[in-house]
């Protein structure tokens, strides 16, 4: 009685389950995968009411949708780290005895202790303060048995291979285990439930989700054609299309490299419906030799309407932050994270140490000397590579005066800053209403005005309550509340105040204390505070803008998962290697920059729940010939002739 409301695919994928085989539904962009996912779980606790089922997805977001749709008791949802952790963190004994192991293994690169050769069997227990128990955090200290993410799936795949009882204990918690948005999924993962969970006498049945089309990550599995082959997996297609316009759809189609085919669904209350008919909607490609993207922008508002101003509705995808900084207004900010050749140069210096096994102790020595202990004696190539490279030199030549204090830097701490842009951009939102992610990369300094411009926002939108709950003043009458007034509206006006201006303002006026934790990242990475110290605060106020998602730009690789009325693709790789639009189109070089460029265009297509445009800069002959074909001759359209 209950199946009868499952489609024909969830249907197939329960005859698997009844024939005790692992499965996979693979369905295109918009197909409804997760729908599909809620109704399998919904029919297995009605089918095994008191068996226990496991449900991992990619993102904490993806955790609490699902959540929402199915709430039952024997229904576990979380996020693949979480679920190894949960079952690998109370085997302490095993935890320590696999991180030792591969602490030494010389093949795995990913998990070493720096200047350490050998680590000994008793390594985190024999010493003044013992570990007692390996933890699991935002950060990494294998010296203190703190593992993160990244080394969290090694040894989770180590112990399951070497302990077939641990894969018979989970087996026998977990007879059911599901996993959405599998492309995505290490292949350490996979490894772990397709090939050690075989092994054991225990069994049980496991489930992926997803597209191979969308996996557009470098440590995602991709695709599990090899177990598909071997009959480990049967796949089921799903090829239904509830999001896109047929015009999208067509195009999706064009650019799918397997065997999936995407059609319309005939659902009347699918998105893509329009009075019963499947929506059209525009597909443009759009082109110019000067490479004026606001023309493109003027262009589509005016004779499309698309309202840039509304990041709800309208997106435009960039490839890199880097390619949106300059759109967005926070280019100084980026620089800084992204481009800093003086680090550079450290890290040029510090590895030639490394390299060439120099065993001194430079403890007491600033940068500059080291720098001259080791160009002592050397000529010609020896000494080209201890200098700066040419773009490091043309940088230190515009930033003398910073390099100067970096020379001046004790080396033992100066070797140890490291910044990434992770560190200014991570947990970017898609809008407004998105969540943000467990475990963000953000330094303290970015949380820190993170802090003060929440403060600002909330006082600008007239959210008193949830302003006067952050603020770290207390109010006990009128004057009190009068000088708050005042010294909120000093700061919300102060736009031509640096940074430290802001930070020392909001602490003067107590509405965000400077506390322990900013202090000790002044202290610890005092090189970046003296950079981000001078900037403007007025361009941190823009990047918070673009990173609460309330801009209408994201990159490509972040939009996956969404979807918006209008999306505007700018074909741009941006000196980036590992992309090339222009082989896209003609269907040539490198395999796997080809495919990866495939997948990418693929996904940002495919946002797309009503009109479609790209923009690209002075195309050849031969890609607008392709782009004729994919987009019809009457959208190809060049902008320095409209």
């Amino acid at each position: 009685m209950v199946e009868a409301r499952l489609g024909v695919e969830e249907q197939q994928i329960m005859r698997h389950i009844a024939n005790r085989e692992n499965f996979l539904l693979s369905g295109g962009a918009g197909s409804g995968k997760t729908y599909s996912l809620v109704n399998i779980i919904r029919q297995v606790i009605n089918d095994n009411p008191l068996r226990q089922i496991a449900c991992m997805t990619y993102t904490n977001a993806a955790v609490k949708e699902i959540e929402e749709r199915v709430n039952h008791e024997n229904l576990h949802v979380s996020t693949i780290h979480d679920f190894l952790w949960d079952n690998i963190k109370h085997f302490q004994k095993e935890l320590k005895t696999a991180l030792i192991e591969l602490l030494n293994d010389a093949d795995v690169a990913s998990i070493r202790i720096e200047d350490t050769l050998e680590v000994q069997d008793d390594f985190y227990d024999n010493r003044e303060e013992p570990v007692t128990e390996i933890q699991y955090k935002e950060y990494v200290r294998l010296r203190n048995g703190i593992i993160s993410h990244d080394e969290l799936i090694v040894i989770a795949e180590h112990m399951f291979r070497k302990y077939t009882k641990l894969c018979d204990i989970v087996k026998d918690r977990y007879p059911f285990i599901f996993i959405d948005e599998y492309q995505d999924t290490s292949p350490y993962v996979v490894k772990i439930f397709l090939e050690h969970f075989a092994n054991g006498r225990k069994r049980s049945i496991i489930g992926f989700f997803g597209d191979a089309m969308q996996s557009i990550y470098a440590d995602g599995i991709g695709d599990l054609k090899s177990y598909i082959d071997t009959g480990s997996v049967k796949e089921v297609l799903k090829q239904q299309n509830r999001r896109n316009p047929q015009s999208v759809i067509d195009l999706a189609n064009k650019l799918r490299t397997d065997r999936l085919q995407q059609q319309a669904s005939n659902d009347n209350t699918a998105p893509n419906m329009l009075m019963g008919n499947i929506k059209d909607g525009h597909i443009l490609f759009l082109y110019a030799n000067d490479g004026d993207i606001e023309s493109c922008r003027e262009f589509l508002s005016a004779q499309y309407n698309w309202d840039f101003n509304n990041s709800k509705v309208t997106k435009e995808l960039n490839l890199t932050h880097n390619l949106i900084a300059d759109k967005a207004g926070f280019r100084t900010l980026m620089d800084i994270y992204d481009k800093d050749y003086i680090l550079a140069y450290k890290k040029r210096i510090k590895d030639y140490i490394k390299s060439h096994s120099i065993g001194t102790d430079f403890s007491a020595n600033t940068f500059g000397q080291v720098i001259e202990i080791l160009k002592l004696g050397k000529t010609g190539q020896d000494l080209k590579a201890i200098l700066p490279t040419n773009a490091m030199q043309t940088f230190i030549d515009q930033h003398l005066d910073l390099y100067n204090m970096a020379l001046n830097y004790d080396y033992s701490t100066f070797s140890k800053v490291y910044v990434d842009k992770d560190q200014l951009l991570d947990d970017k939102k898609q809008d407004e209403e998105d969540e943000n992610k467990k475990g963000s990369k953000r330094d303290y300094l970015i949380r820190h005005l993170f802090k003060i411009q929440d403060v600002l926002y909330l006082y600008e939108n007239e959210l008193y309550h949830d302003f006067l709950k952050k603020v770290d003043y207390k109010i006990t009458n009128i004057e009190d509340k009068n000088d708050l007034l005042k010294n909120i509206n000093s700061l919300i006006h102060a736009d031509s105040n640096t940074i430290e201006d802001i930070i020392n303002k909001a602490d003067e006026y107590h509405i965000v204390f400077r506390d322990d934790k900013l202090e000790q990242f002044i202290h610890d990475k005092e090189y970046l505070w003296n950079r981000m110290r001078k900037a403007p605060f007025k361009e941190f106020q823009l990047l918070y803008e673009y990173l609460e998602g309330r801009t209408p730009f994201s990159t490509q690789h972040k939009t996956k998962g969404t979807e918006f009325n209008n999306v505007l693709v700018i074909l741009d790789n941006g000196k980036w290697n590992d992309y090339n639009f222009e082989n896209l189109f003609l269907r040539n070089g490198t395999p796997s920059v080809l495919e990866r460029t495939q997948k990418i265009f693929y996904v940002c297509c495919t946002r797309a729940k009503e009109n479609l445009a790209v923009f690209y800069h002075a195309p050849s002959n031969q890609v607008l010939d392709v782009a004729r074909q994919w987009f019809g001759t009457e959208n190809v359209i060049p902008l320095d002739r409209v």
